[in-house]
């Protein structure tokens, strides 16, 4: 990444990751604030509202860490399951563990959104965009893909959430190009 000066230095460019997270949080709190309680936990949903918000900051979280080694759980994460993100593939018949854990409330949801952001600017500071590798033993390419794709996933499950609420309420979420604002707006909900 070149500039007039030359390369753009690892700290700018955690710099603009950290404000590419925070507007990303900032929508996935309205889209989980926006849900409704009859959408929250429907049981016709494959995956239901609640574990869509719970997956996505469950992997921002965890995959901001410089490695695995040092992720550790977030103090509000309920039992052990198979599936402690939220969102479950196939069960294991071996297993004595639950398949998923108990449904997260909003307030949960909410506690562990504000966990997020109270620390994502500490976690990506913490690592080293310019690392070849991402930290993460079965992900094997270099640390700023890796969180660019931490990026995108969390996007994907806030755009599916911010769909269920407009689809389902007429109810829309604000973009929001950066964090903060350079133009704030009031909510439009």
């Amino acid at each position: 990444m070149a500039t007039n000066e030359g390369l753009i230095s690892v700290s700018a460019v955690t710099e603009q990751l950290t404000k590419q997270f925070q507007a990303l949080l900032m929508m996935l709190r309205e889209a989980i604030e926006l849900c409704p309680d009859n959408l929250w936990d429907r049981e016709s949903d494959t995956n239901r509202s609640w574990q869509i918000a719970y997956h996505a900051l469950y992997f921002t979280h965890c995959y901001a860490q410089p490695s695995f080694e040092q992720f550790a759980e977030w103090g509000g994460q309920h039992q052990p399951s198979q599936n402690d993100d939220g969102i479950g593939g196939q069960p294991d018949p071996k297993s004595a563990l639950p398949f998923l854990p108990d449904p997260y409330s909003k307030a949960e949801i909410l506690e562990y959104w504000q966990f997020c952001w109270d620390n994502i600017a500490d976690w990506l500071a913490a690592g080293d965009v310019a690392s070849s590798e991402s930290g993460f033993s079965w992900y094997e390419v270099p640390k700023l893909e890796h969180l660019l794709v931490n990026l995108r996933h969390t996007s994907l499950h806030t755009g599916q959430l911010m769909e269920r609420v407009r689809a389902n309420c007429d109810l829309g979420v604000r973009w929001r190009g950066t964090w903060p604002p350079k133009n704030p707006t009031p909510p439009t909900a």
